[in-house]
């Protein structure tokens, strides 16, 4: 079953030295899964003052800077895996180092066939 990991995290709680070591232990665990043919995608997100929320009301765009929600912890980064189950895909998420910081949420996608197949 295909699950996506959302990082959530302060993005002041890291200094460089941890952060580069998060990248590394991240991309690791990357490969192994990738060895193992679970993992699909992953990718760490620019920083929370790049992003742009979208809106649409009554038919008109309405474009802000900033996240969707103002909250200590911003989502981050994610994985996208293919596992067993809710169990392997928990196991996966606790080895995560963002985990040791911050929140990481399983959420199943739930799959839709009529979508184009994804490169």
């Amino acid at each position: 079953m295909k699950y996506m990991l959302l990082i959530y995290g302060a993005e002041s709680g890291w200094t460089e030295e941890e952060r580069e070591a998060c990248m590394i232990e991240s991309m690791e665990i990357s490969e192994e899964l990738e060895k193992q043919g679970k993992w699909i995608s992953a990718s760490p997100l620019h920083s929370v003052t790049t992003a742009t929320s979208v809106r649409v009301r009554e038919g008109k765009q309405q474009i802000t800077d900033g996240p969707f929600a103002e909250t200590t912890e911003q989502l981050g980064g994610y994985y996208i895996i293919d596992v067993d189950d809710l169990d392997e895909a928990i196991k996966v998420a606790a080895r995560l180092p963002p985990a040791k910081k911050g929140t990481v949420e399983i959420r199943p996608l739930l799959p839709l066939p009529e979508l184009p197949a994804s490169t």
